[in-house]
């Protein structure tokens, strides 16, 4: 397929920050007649696809929904075959994103992922910290609400140890103590697969973001879908809660 070219629309400024909901990887498996890990490997290959596009479109900020709160509810063998994929990635690709200068971070509640598997993270993240052609979150065991609850907890503790005043909380207050401190609101959200929800992710952060749902299922997720969901974000006017021209 021919790829699409990007085009800049006059009302948008530069995009900075695509998060992505990769949804669709048990219904791809499911329509071949494989098993949902199949769906999850071949979602593995998309990721790739994802960065790739990221970095040749000077976006300098990509956060995957990888894995939510809610997933661990899925069947055990399901989550079992997740976290030994995560495992497998860890250890194989951070060589290479290293490699290309990308920055690895990760949100959401480790204490509910292996100490294994945290270890890698650690190490990933403090191998790739000084690196700035990409930052790449992956939000993993991760839920909105939670992340939210956990900053207002942040606020009250320091308030009580008097690190902060009450008539100094506001919006930056609370943004700081979120897990994503220190990177901008996302100026886009793509989900894919047609769904139309946002799934407890980044509940905080995507006020203000554009959102583009294509029917594609993740796995294949292609850079033509991925330009092409620029090009959209690109023809609309971001109005921040200004009136139109």
């Amino acid at each position: 397929m021919k790829a699409v070219s990007l085009q800049s629309g006059s009302e948008s400024p530069p995009l900075a920050h695509v998060a992505i909901i990769m949804d669709g990887n048990g219904r791809w498996a499911q329509s071949r007649g494989l098993p949902r890990v199949a769906g999850h490997k071949r979602g593995a290959e998309s990721v790739r696809t994802a960065v790739n596009c990221a970095v040749r479109n000077g976006i300098k900020y990509l956060t995957l929904y990888g894995f939510s709160s809610e997933n661990w509810k899925r069947p055990e063998a399901e989550v079992n075959d997740l976290m030994g994929l995560l495992r497998y990635y860890l250890r194989s690709e951070i060589a290479e994103l290293h490699d290309k200068g990308i920055r690895l971070r990760v949100i959401g509640d480790r204490a509910r992922l292996a100490d294994d598997i945290v270890s890698l993270i650690e190490q990933a993240e403090q191998q790739t910290a000084e690196n700035e052609a990409l930052t790449l979150t992956l939000a993993l065991s991760y839920g909105g609400r939670t992340e939210i609850a956990a900053a207002a907890r942040r606020v009250a503790e320091d308030v009580k140890a008097g690190h902060l005043d009450e008539q100094d909380i506001d919006e930056a207050a609370f943004e700081s103590r979120l897990s994503t401190a220190g990177m901008p609101d996302p100026d886009l959200l793509i989900r894919t697969s047609g769904e139309q929800r946002i799934s407890n992710f980044l509940l905080w952060q995507l006020a203000y973001a554009e959102f583009v749902f294509v029917e594609t299922l993740w796995p294949d997720f292609s850079e033509d879908v991925f330009t092409e969901a620029l090009n959209e974000y690109h023809r609309r006017e971001r109005r921040y809660g200004a009136s139109g021209g």
